[in-house]
C-alpha cells in the first residue's frame, strides 16, 4: 500500500507553496515522513520483511540529508518543520 495521490496533494498544499510544488525541501521531507510512518506500521506486522526494512533505512537517510540541508540554510524554518512533523532532533 502506497500513499494515494490525494494524500500527496494535501501534503504538497500544506508544506509546499502549492499543490504542484513537489520539489521543495519541506514537501519532500513531509512526504518521506508519511512514507516512513506507513512502512513502519507494515514492519510491525511483518517482522521479516527485510527489503522493506532496507527501504525505510534508505528513506530515513535521505530525509536526514534534506533536514541537514535545511538546517544549514534556515534554522528557524527547520525547527518549525521538525515541530510540525513531530520528529525528534
Amino acid at each position: 500500500m502506497s500513499i494515494s495521490s490525494t494524500e500527496k496533494t494535501k501534503l504538497f498544499q500544506k508544506y509546499g507553496n502549492n499543490e504542484k510544488d513537489t520539489g521543495s525541501v519541506f514537501s519532500q521531507v513531509a512526504l518521506f515522513t508519511t512514507k516512513i510512518k506507513h512502512l513502519t506500521e507494515h514492519l510491525k506486522v511483518n517482522k521479516k520483511d527485510f527489503g522493506t526494512q532496507r527501504s525505510v533505512q534508505i528513506m530515513v537517510g535521505k530525509r536526514r540529508k534534506l533536514l541537514d540541508y535545511l538546517k544549514s540554510k534556515d534554522i528557524i524554518k527547520y525547527r518549525k518543520l521538525i515541530k510540525e512533523l513531530g520528529l525528534r532532533r
